[in-house]
C-alpha cells in the first residue's frame, strides 16, 4: 500500500492481478484492511495493488481545504470541485481503462452480481465522498457507476469502499487459499450460509448436530443445503425469486414449505 503515491513507479505494480485506486481525504482509514487479514497479505504478495489520491494534494490554497458551500443554499458543505476533479483525472491517467465508481446512498445496490460484473475489469477507481456529497458535474463527467452498500447514511465513502474492496478481492486468485470457501459463502449461489460448528462437541449442554459427526459427506452436504435453503426462505425470500432451483433444491424447499404450512394450520386450530 502507498499513501504518498502521486509519483510512484507504476512498474512496481505491473504484476498485480487487480488494482484499486482510491480518491479519499482520509487514506489512513484504510489501514484497517491494508495492514491486516487476507487483504493485507495479498497486498504484501503484490496480488492486489492499492494506491491513494488525496484531493488535498491538488488544492491551490495554503489551508488545503477541500469543502465549499452549495449553490442554492442548504445545510452542510460539498467537496470542492477542482481538487476532487483533478485527483480523479490523475488516477485515471495512471490507471488506463479503469472503471470509476462513486460510493453513494443514491447508487445501485452493491451485491454479488455487481462484484462478478466488476471484477472482469481488474482496474477500479473508488471515489469516496464527504460532507453532503460531491458536485453533480463530477458524477456526470468522471464517474461510470454509483454504488450503495445499503439504505443508510455514512459519514463518508471510505467504509463503503473498504466493504467493496474486501468483497471483490475474495474472488482474486491467491487471495483466499481455498476456492471452496468462496463457493460456500452466503450469496455465492444466491443462498444464505448454513450453520457452522466447531469443537467441543458439547458445551453448556448444547450439542453439535449428530449428522456433522457422521463422516457421511453426502448426508452432510444435503443437511447444509437444507439449512441454507430454509434460512434463505425465512430471512431473505427475495433471493429466491430469480434463482433457478435445481431439482434437489426444489424437493428440499417444497418439503420445508409443507412442514411450515402444517405447523401454521395446527396453530390456527
Amino acid at each position: 500500500m502507498e499513501l504518498n503515491n502521486c509519483s510512484q513507479n507504476k512498474k512496481k505494480y505491473d504484476s498485480a492481478l487487480i488494482s484499486f485506486y482510491i480518491i479519499t481525504i482520509f487514506p489512513e482509514m484504510f489501514y484497517a484492511i491494508t495492514n491486516y487479514g487476507v487483504i493485507g497479505k495479498a497486498i504484501h504478495k503484490k496480488i492486489i495493488n492499492i494506491k491513494f489520491f488525496n484531493p488535498r494534494d491538488f488544492t491551490d490554497n495554503k489551508y488545503k481545504s477541500v469543502d465549499d458551500r452549495p449553490y442554492g443554499g442548504g445545510p452542510g458543505m460539498l467537496m470542492s470541485v477542482k481538487p476532487l476533479y483533478s485527483a480523479i483525472q490523475h488516477a485515471k491517467d495512471l490507471l488506463k481503462t479503469a472503471v470509476v465508481i462513486y460510493l453513494s446512498p443514491q447508487g445501485k445496490q452493491f451485491n454479488q452480481k455487481k462484484i462478478l460484473e466488476t471484477i472482469k475489469n481488474k482496474k477500479i477507481i473508488f471515489v469516496c465522498g464527504r460532507y453532503e456529497g460531491i458536485d453533480q458535474r463530477i458524477i456526470d463527467n468522471q464517474v461510470d457507476e454509483e454504488w450503495s452498500i445499503g439504505d443508510y447514511i455514512l459519514t463518508g465513502g471510505e467504509l463503503a469502499a473498504m466493504v467493496a474492496i474486501d468483497s471483490i478481492s475474495r474472488f482474486i486468485p491467491g487471495v483466499i487459499k481455498k476456492t471452496q470457501s468462496i463457493q460456500e459463502d452466503s450469496f455465492f449461489n444466491d443462498l444464505l450460509d448454513y450453520p457452522h460448528y466447531t469443537r467441543p462437541k458439547i458445551i453448556n449442554e448444547m450439542k453439535v448436530p449428530e449428522i456433522l459427526l457422521s463422516g457421511n459427506h453426502n448426508k452432510i452436504r444435503l443437511w447444509r443445503l437444507k439449512k441454507s435453503l430454509e434460512k434463505t426462505w425465512i430471512e431473505r425470500p427475495d433471493l429466491l425469486k430469480n434463482k433457478i432451483l435445481k431439482k434437489e433444491e426444489k424437493i428440499i424447499l417444497n418439503k420445508f414449505k409443507k412442514k411450515i404450512n402444517k405447523e401454521k394450520d395446527k396453530n390456527n386450530c
